[in-house]
């Protein structure tokens, strides 16, 4: 592992979605109606459901809400949202990635670049910050040790890892997350927090001055309706 806390940053993204609560819900609500849409109603064979489900469970969305999302996305609804990933830098030419569901591409690229713009920071073009990121599925494992984990090595493929404490944070490819979650499950290893995430390739170490204006900028993206997701390539402290 490098020196730096990639957990640190997920963590931090997690925890400033979770202080918009009500935004949350909805954006997850959006990603359940996607994803019903695109691979159906059977969580059993449409793993982006499944996990968007996994989502909601973990944020306390109620079932009757879900059940309801599903029905309406299962039916002849005339919600239709594009999926768009958007790139850009923000202060001190961090890279920043912005995952969005929209019903209107014009009014999400526009409040994107108003935000980006008034905050020390510019959209960019497709593939100008990419390339710094890989996509990975991740989880995390309850009360395990290094030993602990490299025992289970052989039997999954893992892209890496790191110990927090008395847990392990595990990362592997995307479509190897609910196999690998599963045979964690069996071996009776308690698993949380699994989801699909762009994880930088390289990070970037600012000093508190800058962090503060780089959070309170993701904070800002994290507001706009359309975006769902957002990463940055920086070290928080």
């Amino acid at each position: 592992m490098a020196g730096h806390s990639k957990w640190a940053n997920i963590q931090h993204r997690k925890k400033a979605q979770d202080n918009k609560r009500g935004k949350v819900f909805t954006k997850i609500i959006r990603e359940i109606s996607v994803a019903t849409k695109i691979g159906g109603a059977d969580i059993s064979s449409n793993s982006r459901l499944r996990l968007a489900i996994t989502k909601a469970n973990a944020v306390n969305v109620p079932k009757d809400t879900l059940e309801r999302a599903i029905k309406k996305a299962s039916g002849q609804n005339n919600e239709n949202y594009d999926e768009i990933m958007y790139e850009g830098y923000g202060p001190k030419g961090i890279a920043i990635i912005m995952e969005c569901l929209t019903d209107n591409k014009n009014r999400t690229v526009s409040e994107i670049r108003n935000v980006l713009s008034k905050n020390g920071g510019s959209l960019g073009t497709n593939g100008s910050v990419s390339h710094l990121f890989r996509k990975v599925g991740v989880m995390k494992l309850l009360n395990i040790t290094e030993d602990d984990l490299l025992i289970h090595m052989d039997n999954v493929e893992l892209i890496d890892f790191e110990i927090i404490d008395n847990d392990c944070i595990v990362f592997m490819k995307p479509n190897e997350l609910f196999n690998i979650k599963k045979y964690f499950d069996s071996n009776n290893f308690e698993v949380q927090d699994e989801e699909i995430i762009m994880d930088p390739l390289t990070i970037i170490d600012i000093n508190k001055d800058d962090e503060t204006k780089i959070i309170n900028l993701s904070s800002k993206i994290e507001e706009i309706d359309d975006v769902q997701n957002v990463y940055m390539n920086i070290n928080l402290s």
